[in-house]
Parts: C-alpha cells; sequence; structure tokens
C-alpha cells in the first residue's frame, strides 16, 4: 500500500459504522489512508504517539472522529502541526450537540476544523480539498467530483 496521506482516528469502535462513509469516500478519490481506534481518555498515550508521528511518517490530514466529551480531535491538534478535521457523533445522551459543542470550542492556537454530527464523508471530501491545496492531481479529484454533483 502507498504512504497514507490522510489518518483518521476514531475514540471509539462504536464510531466505525459511521466513519465508513470517510473511508469509502477517501477510497473512491483514490486516496492513501491509515484508521485506527484510540482513544484521548482510555489511550492517551497511544493518541499522542501516533499523531504526534503522522507528519513525519507522510500524512498531511488527519480526521478524528469522537462523541460524547470528544477531546480527541483537540488532543490530535495539540500533538501535530497537521490539519485537523473533526467529525462529532451523534450521541444517545444530547444527540451529539455534546461532541459538536466540545470540538468546535477550541482555544486559541490549537485549531480544529469540525463537520456536521456524523458528517464523515464530508470530513474525507474535506480532507482531499486540503490535499488539494497543494497537489494539483488532488485537485482535479475534487473538480471531477464536483462535476459529478452538478449533473
Amino acid at each position: 500500500m502507498s504512504q497514507s496521506l490522510v489518518g483518521i482516528i476514531l475514540g471509539s469502535q462504536s464510531d466505525l459504522e459511521v466513519m465508513q462513509g470517510a473511508a469509502e469516500q477517501l477510497e473512491e478519490f483514490g486516496v492513501p489512508f491509515e484508521l485506527i481506534i484510540a482513544s484521548a481518555h482510555r489511550n492517551p498515550a497511544r493518541v499522542h504517539a501516533w499523531a504526534g508521528s503522522a507528519a513525519a511518517e507522510g500524512k498531511k490530514v488527519i480526521i478524528a472522529a469522537a462523541g460524547k466529551a470528544a477531546h480527541l480531535a483537540g488532543v490530535v491538534a495539540a500533538s501535530t502541526p497537521l490539519p485537523v478535521i473533526a467529525v462529532p457523533m451523534r450521541t444517545s445522551d444530547l444527540g451529539g450537540l455534546d461532541s459538536l459543542l466540545s470540538m468546535v470550542q477550541m482555544p486559541t492556537g490549537v485549531p480544529v476544523a469540525t463537520v456536521a454530527i456524523n458528517g464523515a464523508k464530508n470530513a474525507a471530501i474535506l480532507a482531499t480539498q486540503i490535499l488539494g491545496a497543494g497537489d494539483e492531481s488532488w485537485r482535479k479529484v475534487i473538480e471531477n467530483y464536483k462535476e459529478k454533483l452538478a449533473e
């Protein structure tokens, strides 16, 4: 497999069903990615190590999905210079509003781009757009995708 350009990190195995949408969208675009499951609360050392080495391993963008307290995207963003896209997961408690608010209220210096609750596909599209900002081949993938959407 070619070098992963996008890292997808999930806070819980229960997020996998929704986040398959991001994986499938990246596969459709031909974007190589890596997917891991590691909780900011239960596996903080693993999260820090993975995020801290992501840039050196060639990743360009990270997608972080979590629910409830949803600190994963912020922890990842604090551990890497790469752009981080947060996907708030729908929850049984507050329908995902808890996740969304945890992700968009990041302190200055630790920005996290946030898509809609369960917005896995949009996260993959945004990640590919970010890749396209520095690589015309990925920009062309997005241009083709948007042309098909308009049809």
